[in-house]
């Protein structure tokens, strides 16, 4: 089985985290909902790599970020490709009232509950990855 190594970070501002709208025009899982997802590349440290697609992604810098948790890497079924499947690195920061800056990646962000990500069609388990990191 193939497996892609990459990172899904949230950001959390008082009781809500940010999640984003995958455009039409990323490669894969357009449209749907997630945290905030870049591909570790060769020995890059998931952590580095986090920060890296929030400054891209979002336009927050590091030092308007800050790291709260990480949690054990997960693996995830990919359904839209066979033998495939995602080892995420999950990461929590915080950040208050932050600027938001999409890039091309994303079309849409919301600030949401727990409970309320359920309401949104999201890519696979990040229900899962996000509940890792409480």
């Amino acid at each position: 089985m193939r497996s892609t190594r990459i990172v899904t970070s949230f950001i959390k501002d008082n009781d809500k985290f940010l999640i984003l709208k995958r455009s039409n025009k990323v490669k894969t899982m357009k449209g749907l909902w997630a945290g905030i997802s870049g591909i570790i590349e060769n020995n890059e440290e998931p952590l580095n790599r986090a920060k890296i697609e929030i400054f891209e992604e979002l336009g927050i810098s590091e030092d308007k970020i800050k790291f709260l948790k990480s949690a054990s890497k997960m693996k995830v079924h990919s359904p839209q490709y066979e033998n495939h499947e995602w080892e995420i690195f999950p990461f929590l920061f915080e950040s208050n009232n932050p600027t938001i800056k999409l890039n091309w990646e994303n079309s849409e962000y919301k600030w949401v509950t727990v409970e309320e990500i359920k309401n949104y069609e999201t890519v696979p388990s990040i229900d899962k990855v996000l509940l890792s990191l409480l």
